[in-house]
């Protein structure tokens, strides 16, 4: 099998070429379902080189896009690309087009995980040893934390300690800690004067903001929504009858069901419902990480 690095990327040197590469990297072409298939073919049968290479120049926006979204972690964006790169060609080497999905809701997989791995090395926080739990947190956090309107550099409210433990089934007490660790590893690099030719200086992520939706990754985001919809649909099989209605008037529909109303329906009392939409819950949470997990058993083949 061909080595990942004879797929060949434009360089990547560092802080002060980034923009460069960024500006490089937007001249390879998009390819067409057709054109991807045709070329995946080519690889997967011959291991023709120069396919690959095609494969792989198609999505470095794609990588570079990934890239930003853990940009907060204090580390060199570049690093976060190059580590990124080595999943997309993990990906193009493990790729199978008769799966009927395309490259980049593929590659995603290879891509966030080789870019976690390298955040978790240089991370003397988990560098002590986590469990899976506390690397869901550490790669969440951020974002639910955003998302509760929370600052960035405080100590989280009791309330919303509460709300992310439960979310992501952790003690309040390592949301606590995990938060305060985050806190101290600081995001200094953020802000890295750069200058980019004739338009002047700034900071670096002020070069790498870019509003225009990538292709490969709004296809991406559609076929992941999409298999996701499946995964869901498939779990809702663990369920009997009730559950399932109960289930989905609980959390499923934008306008949900009391407990009161439901009781009503199934003639007994608004704590059994509840006992059943938390069993139903459960059931359908482990019947998600099985689907996932078999999923993950596909990707990592």
């Amino acid at each position: 099998m061909t080595n990942t690095k004879s797929m060949s990327v434009p360089a990547l040197g560092g802080e002060q070429s980034l923009n460069r590469y960024l500006s490089e990297i937007k001249k390879y072409p998009v390819l067409t379902a057709e054109q991807e298939y045709m070329l995946a073919k080519r690889y997967e049968e011959h291991e023709d080189p120069e396919a690959a290479a095609q494969l792989v120049t198609s999505h470095l926006r794609l990588v570079a896009k990934i890239a930003m979204g853990y940009r907060g972690y204090g580390l060199p964006v570049s690093d976060l690309i190059s580590e990124g790169n080595v999943g997309l060609m993990q990906g193009v080497k493990k790729f199978e087009a008769d799966r009927g999905f395309r490259l980049a809701t593929y590659a995603m997989w290879w891509i966030k995980a080789s870019i976690q791995e390298y955040i978790l090395r240089s991370w003397s926080l988990v560098k002590m040893g986590t469990t899976a739990a506390q690397k869901k947190l550490f790669f969440n956090l951020r974002r639910m934390k955003k998302n509760l309107d929370a600052y960035e550099d405080s100590d989280l409210h009791p309330d919303d300690v509460a709300k992310i433990a439960t979310d992501l089934g952790v003690p309040e007490q390592e949301v606590v800690n995990m938060n305060r660790r985050m806190m101290m590893g600081g995001d200094g690099s953020l802000n890295v004067q750069m200058r980019n030719g004739e338009e002047g200086s700034g900071e670096w992520q002020d070069w790498l903001t870019d509003d225009r939706p990538l292709h490969d990754e709004t296809v991406a985001e559609a076929e992941e929504a999409q298999v996701r919809h499946e995964m869901l649909a498939e779990a809702m099989d663990a369920l009997n009858d009730r559950e399932k209605h109960i289930l989905t008037e609980r959390r499923l529909t934008e306008n949900p069901q009391t407990l009161e109303e439901l009781s009503q329906v199934y003639d007994v009392s608004r704590e059994r419902i509840r006992q059943i939409e938390v069993r139903a819950f459960e059931k359908l949470q482990k019947a998600m990480q099985r689907i996932a997990g078999e999923k993950l058993l596909y990707a990592g083949a």
